[in-house]
């Protein structure tokens, strides 16, 4: 599995807009200087996870994004796939695949499925209300008084 910037800027905008998921929409100005990323680029990224179902969006001087459902049934593995393809680490564990003449006798297939399984046991376990409960906990920690 390999993230793309592509991918990174696609997870980084969701956690911001599940991190503003009860304030409503959010401009993609604002999502670009949260997350450090180009308008242009964020725009296209936008898109594609408003086509994937992840985001919905509103036009106007009022308008902006949001999520399209609740920020805990968003995965992370449910996004990487979306943006950046299957997470198997090579093209022979993938469901279907059928080119390998050594598929049988390869040693490494069992390795590569093992590999592929743990890094979705991970992905796939973890949502974007997670880690914006992580986020804000974090946040709570430096907040003190004196």
């Amino acid at each position: 599995m390999k993230i793309t910037y592509k991918g990174d800027y696609a997870l980084k905008a969701l956690l911001d807009l599940a991190l503003h998921y009860e304030k409503g929409l959010s401009t993609i100005n604002d999502v670009a200087k949260h997350i450090d990323a180009p308008v242009k680029f964020l725009e296209q990224v936008l898109l594609d996870l408003k086509k994937g179902g992840f985001v919905e969006s509103k036009r106007g001087n009022v308008g902006g994004y949001q999520l399209a459902k609740d920020p805990a049934d968003i995965t992370l593995g449910q996004v990487i796939r979306y943006i950046d393809g299957p997470i198997e680490p090579i093209g022979c564990v993938e469901k279907g695949y059928s080119n390998c003449v050594d598929l049988r006798k390869c040693v490494f297939k069992g390795i590569w499925q093992r590999v592929g399984q743990a890094t979705s046991e991970i992905i796939d376990n973890i949502n974007f209300a997670d880690l914006a409960v992580q986020i804000n906990r974090k946040q709570d920690t430096f907040a003190y008084t004196i």
